[in-house]
């Protein structure tokens, strides 16, 4: 649940910030899922430090 509510505000970030620097729609869109994927990553790599830790 982590990772999806991550990539949500990853790609909403992304989007934000491609629309402040003046870009177009696939601009946008192209930031966004860049964006999305690396939040999504982290918080998956994240998810998976803190289950091991717990687990310790």
């Amino acid at each position: 649940m982590l990772t999806v509510i991550a990539a949500l505000i990853g790609g909403l970030l992304g989007f934000r910030r491609a629309r402040a620097l003046g870009g177009n729609r696939k601009d946008r869109a192209h930031y966004a899922v860049g964006y999305a994927i690396a939040f999504g990553l982290t918080a998956t790599i994240a998810g998976i430090f803190i289950a091991r830790l717990i687990q310790l």
